[in-house]
């Protein structure tokens, strides 16, 4: 664990035990709502929306589809290859020669 992240947590009075404290699920969920409707988003948008945009995200950087299935800790590649159908595929035409460098 990071050392600074643990320096920014306050101690507990009397037994000077460093605990972190998070947010319920419901206020980070209503967070998310309104958010979504400030930004006058009509499609429903959970907290999950999040793991499939870092998973498109790292596709469209051309990371390691393997990587991918590891960091979101899925045990079969199909789970893995349903966030393939984001990204357009290359044409000959967008594929460079490796010559032509």
């Amino acid at each position: 664990m990071n050392l600074l992240i643990l320096q920014d947590i306050p101690a507990i009075p009397g037994t000077k035990e460093c605990r972190r404290y998070h947010l319920h699920e419901s206020q980070v969920q209503s967070a998310l709502k309104r958010a979504a409707r400030m930004a006058k988003l009509t499609k429903r948008v959970k907290s999950h929306t999040f793991r499939h945009s870092f998973a498109t995200h790292l596709l469209q950087a051309d990371c390691d589809i393997r990587t991918i299935q590891t960091m979101l800790g899925h045990t079969d590649m199909r789970t893995t290859m349903m966030y393939t159908h984001c990204i357009p595929d290359r044409t000959a035409k967008e594929a460079k020669n490796p010559l032509d460098f």
